[in-house]
């Protein structure tokens, strides 16, 4: 994908979120994955530095993890989503910041959390991505992200606007997050709210 059209597809993502904010903030706790997120707090230190990346409207996850006392910086660069966020979690650092840029410094957090985001990330920069997520977890950091069952990219209707999609194939997203040098915890295909995502737990080798 070409420079000018990661762009415009970025850029639809961004306005999307920002129309559907409220009505999808109404639907977000159709997806349940409390579970897997039980799985995550019980690995991280006592007052972890967590990253939220796509934050959204900051519910349920940021929400939850605050509440398990620890510290919460999230980004999205949707406005409309971001001040939701800041209703919802108003303890949380909440950045205005495209997930695929991130800016922070190497080492900076004990955990980081990526749900239903990535898939809406140009797939030519998962790579890329997973490497920067790498970069600011600390040494035996852990993350959780969800990625897509199968393999798509598209631009179709979602809530009344337009919303870009975009996803390996489950196995190339493994082989992406390994060549990353994470080391896998578990992987596994979860369904909620009526669609399939296939979840990934890793953690940053020493």
């Amino acid at each position: 994908m070409s420079g000018e059209k990661s762009a415009e597809r970025q850029k639809t993502v961004r306005n999307g979120y920002d129309k559907i904010a409220k009505e999808y903030q109404a639907d977000r706790y159709v997806f349940d994955n409390r579970e897997e997120l039980k799985i995550f707090v019980s690995l991280l230190p006592k007052n972890a530095m967590v990253l939220d990346v796509g934050c959204g409207a900051g519910v349920p996850v940021a929400k939850i993890l605050i509440e398990s006392g620890f510290e919460v910086t999230g980004i999205d660069f949707s406005k409309g989503m971001l001040k939701l966020a800041r209703e919802n979690v108003p303890k949380a650092k909440l950045i205005k910041e495209d997930i695929a840029t991130l800016g922070f410094t190497k080492d900076s957090f004990d955990g980081l959390v990526a749900f239903y985001s990535i898939i809406h990330v140009p797939r030519e920069k998962h790579r890329a991505l997973f490497q920067s997520f790498y970069r600011v977890l600390k040494p035996n950091g852990v993350m959780l992200i969800s990625m897509g069952s199968d393999e798509w990219e598209a631009v179709e209707e979602y809530y009344g606007t337009k919303m870009f999609w975009s996803h390996y194939r489950p196995r190339r997203s493994l082989q992406l997050v390994k060549s990353a040098d994470f080391q896998i915890i578990f992987d596994k295909h979860i369904l909620g709210g009526g669609e399939k995502h296939y979840w990934i737990f890793a953690k940053k080798k020493k």
